[in-house]
């Protein structure tokens, strides 16, 4: 992982040496500052613009050389446009898109309106975890001329200037958290199969016990005591063990039902004995995508010490094709005792999580369940990575889930549920089966996992194409995004916490 920025926050007023980013409104509307600025500059800002025809539209820049007779060395415009039209992640993808108008050298960033008003704490805050995410840059495993880039990133400070900087610093080391989460999740899902198996990931559950998390892992014995038989076929042709992380985070009023996030973590996945074709399979080493994000949420609300109970937990399993993988036409028996014909040994998160999200409903007792998976091809054709399709038992949770996803940026949209759909997974061999094939594969996941959460309020989020390989956008450059911890944070704070 990059170095992160170094952030520093300073009273409002114009630095006098060094470099500097100001921001543009449309029509070229410059704030306060930025208008002085350009006073005394000699309205260098207002010729270079005209020159370049540069009028403040959004994602636009200008790069300016000081004047000889001045200690700044640079000033940078950025247009912003309409800032009374910025949706609510825009302050973020703001943050980001400044990151990339920037070297890896000192910047004094004048945050300021076009309009002078101040901005808010919370679209501030935003601003900043832009910055972070947009630095993250996964080059762990590169030898050639890591010297030389980590030197160029030794001085890449970031200094604020804002209205309060105090405030602003103080809220700032609260809500720090939540990118790390979101780093700590791109981290997981980045790292090769080789470095990062079920074990290895179960000890990095393990690690948020250092931020006031209580963390039980459940390995094999007591797995098959449980009757977890689902989860444990997934798991058998691999000679790596399998594992439930349980994460609790008690930040809430004592003996409170918690809320619970359930993670599929298949840290590669084969396809098994129907095996996956070669092309593309590199890219299984992200298939626990939806573990990560529970493991990244975890570390956000534990860091920013979240006022609610909350558990999360992973189903940790490799699926591997070897003489003790189980074959497509087995038939076994969920924790539920509900027995599932293996039609496809490929279609294996949803056996993992059938057993996680019955444990979970069974023992945790939660007021909710969220599920995250990276379930389905399906998803992927259907919205290319820009949004997470999900599904949900509960249409007042449904609804939250997706306001949560307007603000937060990470985007998700609801699919049907439905007795059609239901039907598709019946077998005259078992009491259901685990592939109803292509048609609605996304949909008959889902009705799959329905069966294992009763009456529990439920959602079932597959976050396929949006975990990994997602578009590239303002913050996010790289194959993993960290899909879910921006999301199922704002989720927490705006329900669950008091």
């Amino acid at each position: 992982m990059a170095k992160l920025p170094v952030i520093s926050f300073v009273s409002p007023d114009l630095p006098t040496d060094g470099r500097v980013i100001v921001f543009a409104g449309k029509g070229l509307a410059l704030g306060p500052l930025a208008s002085k600025l350009d006073n005394i500059t000699g309205n260098l800002i207002s010729k270079v613009a005209e020159l370049e025809k540069f009028t403040g539209e959004k994602k636009s820049s200008i790069s300016i050389l000081a004047p000889a007779n001045s200690e700044l060395s640079q000033i940078v415009v950025l247009g912003i446009g309409d800032v009374g039209e910025y949706a609510a992640d825009d302050w973020a993808r703001l943050g980001g898109a400044t990151l990339g108008c920037l070297d890896k050298n000192a910047f004094t960033i004048v945050l300021e309106k076009p309009d002078g008003q101040q901005i808010a704490d919370s679209d501030q805050i935003d601003f900043l975890s832009g910055i972070n995410l947009r630095a993250y840059d996964f080059d762990k495993y590169k030898t050639k001329e890591k010297d030389k880039k980590q030197e160029e990133n030794a001085d890449h400070t970031i200094i604020i200037s804002a209205a309060d900087p105090g405030k602003l610093q103080k809220l700032w080391a609260v809500e720090i958290g939540v990118s790390a989460g979101v780093m700590l999740a791109r981290d997981l899902v980045n790292e090769p199969a080789n470095i990062l198996g079920t074990l290895e990931f179960a000890d990095k559950a393990k690690e948020l016990e250092s931020l006031g998390c209580e963390v039980d892992i459940i390995g094999e014995a007591k797995l098959a005591e449980l009757g977890m038989g689902a989860l444990l076929g997934v798991g058998q042709g691999s000679s790596r063990p399998s594992f439930v992380a349980v994460i609790k985070w008690n930040g809430g009023k004592q003996g409170e039902q918690p809320l619970a996030f359930v993670g599929k973590g298949v840290v590669f996945d084969t396809g098994g004995i129907s095996i996956k074709p070669a092309g593309g399979m590199e890219d299984m080493k992200g298939d626990m995508g939806g573990a990560a994000a529970v493991c990244g949420l975890m570390h956000a609300l534990a860091a920013r010490k979240a006022n609610v109970n909350i558990v999360g937990l992973l189903g940790l399993v490799e699926n591997q094709p070897d003489g003790n993988a189980q074959r497509p036409g087995d038939i076994v028996t969920s924790m539920s005792g509900q027995t599932i014909e293996v039609i496809n040994t490929d279609a294996e998160g949803r056996l993992v999580l059938a057993d996680v999200l019955w444990y979970t409903q069974k023992h945790i007792k939660p007021s909710a369940i969220i599920d995250l998976a990276t379930l389905t091809g399906a998803m992927v054709v259907a919205f290319a990575g820009e949004y997470a399709g999900y599904f949900s038992n509960d249409d007042e949770l449904a609804r939250q889930l997706f306001s949560a996803g307007e603000k937060s940026g990470d985007k998700v949209w609801r699919l049907p549920l439905g007795k059609a759909y239901d039907k598709m997974i019946d077998t005259p061999n078992a009491d259901m089966k685990n592939s109803a094939g292509r048609w609605g594969g996304a949909i008959t996941a889902a009705q799959f996992l329905q069966r294992f959460v009763n009456d529990t309020p439920w959602i079932h989020i597959d976050i396929a194409g949006a975990a990994m390989g997602s578009p590239k956008n303002e913050i996010c450059q790289g194959w993993a995004s960290g899909f879910g911890v921006r999301l199922l944070d704002r989720f927490v704070r705006d329900n669950f916490e008091a």
